[in-house]
């Protein structure tokens, strides 16, 4: 028989230090009542309290297990097993879940663009944390800017009343770098001032569509204030959502990541059938920072979100059409 509550395993933050036992010590004695943390909380689904709000008051992720519905769980799973595989990696970077499922809670009933703020200044928080700072540190290479390739970065041409545009960086699996960041937002800020393009056709060039963020980059902003700044004029996706109704995106293979997000906030999304999907973030300390926790949230609810990121697994595009984050499965065109 199943028990009605798991107690979870109480994690000591100093697992999530770094800098010794020095800077344990000096930690503790400054924060005292962190010294022990539970990471999340798995429950039975026929216990969770009912009253609203409830899930607001607990500041770990709620993992639910049992058949039926709930909005007082981040997560619903069937089984302990699929649990427990979400607890390894909420105990290999809790802040970052944490702030996952805060984000995600807050903004289910935000606007938009307040939503995308919110979501912004979240991965400000996690890029300037000690989760994410390791993940920098094990790199084998400094950060370094992205750029070359044959040809712009998209590739823009017009028919008529449409718009064609394609991901042009094949070599790098179509990376999402500060330069195909700022040919995209140039293609959606066109679109926005010329009411007379009807349609846009956004796909992609190579092997994939893409494979998310440039990693290579990661670690260039000076600070995180700045690179929430950056955020918040050079976005993509907030671009794309302004203009959601006249975009039809058509992607392949692998979508990681951020190549995963932006298509999520075209009006249609079509996918070949080999296509997957994938949010690998919390590996490396963060939650999706392209609008993504905004753009999947919004297709497939913020529980399925929760479970992309916490679970790091892939979905194939049958189950993506059955969730709702793509609309058709189609070969390319």
């Amino acid at each position: 028989m199943m028990r009605t509550c798991w107690t979870p395993r109480v994690i000591m933050v100093r697992q999530y230090c770094t800098g010794g036992a020095r800077r344990y010590t000096a930690f503790f004695k400054k924060y005292p009542y962190m010294s022990d943390y539970s990471p999340y909380r798995i429950v039975d689904i026929a216990a969770l309290p009912a009253e609203p709000g409830w899930l607001l008051q607990q500041p770990q992720p709620v993992i639910a297990v049992g058949q039926g519905a709930t909005a007082n769980a981040d997560v619903v799973v069937v089984e302990r097993a699929a649990a427990d595989a979400l607890v390894a990696g909420i105990e290999r970077n809790p802040r970052a879940a944490l702030v996952l499922v805060q984000v995600l809670r807050a903004i289910e009933r935000l606007p938009l663009e307040s939503a995308l703020d919110l979501e912004s200044m979240a991965y400000a928080t996690l890029q300037a944390g000690a989760e994410h700072r390791t993940w920098l540190a094990a790199r084998e290479d400094a950060p370094q800017l992205v750029a070359g390739g044959e040809g712009p970065a998209v590739l823009v041409s017009r028919e008529g009343d449409v718009v064609f545009a394609q991901l042009n960086r094949s070599a790098s699996r179509n990376s999402l770098s500060v330069e195909m960041r700022d040919a995209l937002v140039e293609l959606f800020e066109l679109v926005l001032l010329d009411a007379s393009i009807e349609r846009v056709e956004l796909s992609a060039r190579g092997a994939c569509f893409s494979v998310g963020g440039e990693l290579r980059e990661f670690g260039l902003a000076p600070d995180s204030a700045a690179a929430h700044y950056v955020r918040s004029v050079r976005s993509p996706g907030r671009l794309l959502s302004r203009c959601a109704a006249r975009v039809h995106c058509h992607v392949h293979s692998a979508c990681l990541g951020s190549g995963m997000e932006l298509p999520a906030f075209a009006g249609r999304l079509s996918a070949e059938p080999r296509s997957f999907f994938q949010l690998p973030e919390l590996g490396m300390g963060l939650i999706p920072g392209a609008g993504g926790c905004v753009s999947i949230s919004r297709r497939i609810g913020r529980q399925r979100t929760a479970w992309l990121v916490l679970s790091g697994r892939k979905i194939n595009a049958a189950r993506a059409l059955e969730w709702g984050l793509i609309d058709s499965i189609a070969e390319r065109g």
